[in-house]
């Protein structure tokens, strides 16, 4: 069956965003980097002030600095004067709304590098980023502190907008203790306390991914209830919990990892126990809605960058069966978000 022709204007008005859509990426990488919001988080600024603090070329960072106003971030107030634009909290460091962080992780050295190599990955099923670096992502952060410290700032970032959505729909009130694995910094922990005051926590991680989980517990005013607990989910994880909270973990691995950490956590499971696993559910037939979008380019990052994936109902049941688990309900996290709670028991 061949395609239906469409209007050559239409196809071209559909593809060309498409085909020029790494530039803007640079430019809030560049953005991001210069750290140009924080610097205007006091009041507008000239050019030259600009350029002498970031130490750049002038008239190439004033090119930066309108496109950058063209997308929203920057207001031009003055003459060689920018302000901050109705955007541009997005790219301070810290805040609400800031997303800092993950364009830092999106657009930086390696998975940028890794997404050039698309094609390869296609052609073998392997990491591009393996291939780049030689070593796997996880490996590789490890060696640089400063690229963990980041990569912990920008999953947080990313979880801070999910996060009273997953605690709406974790159905939380039924447990009395639950364990977030590979919660990093404790965000979505926090979120999940406070909003269910007789829970008690464990966020599992890392040494270097807990680094920051202390004050984020602290300042969340839940760390009297809450505790954080240096594992690796691959060998073992605490047991006692009766709920197992695993967000954006599984989606890193390939099926062989990804169902060796949902066995490690089926072994601690007690009797009755529940695994929530949150992540996006990719529909089978696709289609072009932005949360779909989302789902697919992610899956492509997973592909360049880790190895892994995002699945489809029917492979996470595939995955959950493997582990000794079964697939009891999939519910979508309210809000403006692609992920699901996909609840787990132990299978019969």
């Amino acid at each position: 069956m061949t395609a239906t022709p469409t209007d050559p204007t239409a196809t071209r008005g559909a593809l060309v965003p498409l085909l020029f859509g790494f530039f803007p990426t640079q430019v809030l990488h560049v953005g991001a980097a210069l750290r140009i919001a924080d610097r205007l988080a006091d009041g507008p600024r000239t050019v030259d002030a600009l350029a002498d603090e970031t130490d750049t070329d002038a008239a190439s960072l004033a090119r930066v600095l309108r496109a950058l106003a063209c997308f929203g971030v920057l207001d031009h107030v003055a003459p060689d004067t920018y302000a901050l634009g109705p955007h541009g909290p997005g790219l301070l460091t810290d805040g609400p709304v800031s997303l800092r962080h993950l364009v830092l992780l999106f657009a930086g050295d390696g998975v940028w590098r890794s997404w050039g190599e698309l094609g390869e990955s296609v052609r073998t099923g392997e990491p591009a980023w393996d291939r780049i670096t030689g070593e796997t992502s996880f490996e590789h952060m490890a060696r640089h502190p400063e690229m963990q410290a980041n990569f912990n700032r920008a999953m947080a970032e990313g979880t801070r907008n999910a996060a009273p959505g997953v605690a709406e729909a974790g159905g939380f009130d039924r447990f009395r203790w639950v364990a977030d694995v590979g919660g990093g910094d404790g965000t979505l922990l926090a979120a999940v306390l406070q909003a269910h005051p007789h829970l008690r926590g464990t966020v599992v991680d890392t040494a270097a991914g807990l680094a920051q989980a202390p004050a984020v517990l602290a300042a969340a005013g839940v760390d009297h209830r809450a505790e954080a607990v240096e594992g690796d989910f691959f060998v073992g994880v605490p047991e006692g919990p009766d709920a197992y909270l695993v967000k954006s973990v599984i989606h890193d691995w390939d099926d062989d990892r990804a169902t060796a950490i949902l066995r490690t956590v089926r072994r601690s499971l007690g009797p009755g126990g529940t695994v929530l696993i949150v992540e996006p559910v990719v529909p089978e037939q696709p289609v072009g809605s932005p949360d779909v979008l989302m789902m697919v380019m992610s899956d492509l990052n997973m592909l360049v960058c880790t190895g892994g994936r995002e699945r489809t109902e029917a492979e996470f049941r595939s995955l959950l069966a493997a582990a000794g688990l079964v697939l009891r309900s999939i519910t979508p996290v309210p809000g403006p978000t692609n992920y699901s709670v996909i609840e787990a028991v132990a299978a019969s």
